[in-house]
């Protein structure tokens, strides 16, 4: 499961973003953010399965996977009033067994 605590966010132009993501899984997680622009449909934004922390996604986006507290925030430096948007963090977990 996820939760993001930031249900509404209102920040000034070319000011920074981070919009959080806490994650509850048993098994590693791979983890995304899309995103839905007004009038459109949802577009992944990035994912986290494995190996650098840090991914860089679209737009200047990035997002860091954090083990120790569950998290896997979304960041922008400067914002422009174009990422007016709905952003969704995601979760999918698969237990294979052999």
């Amino acid at each position: 499961s996820v939760t993001q605590p930031d249900v509404h966010v209102t920040i000034s132009e070319e000011a920074s973003l981070q919009l959080r993501c806490k994650y509850s899984s048993s098994v590693p997680p791979s983890l995304f953010w899309y995103v839905q622009y007004p009038q459109q449909g949802l577009q992944l934004l990035l994912r986290y399965y494995s190996g650098d922390p840090v991914v860089q996604g679209e737009n200047s986006f990035e997002a860091e996977f954090n083990k120790s507290d569950s998290s896997f925030h979304l960041r922008k430096a400067s914002v422009h009033w174009s990422d007016s948007a709905v952003y969704f963090c995601a979760l999918s977990a698969q237990c294979l067994s052999l």
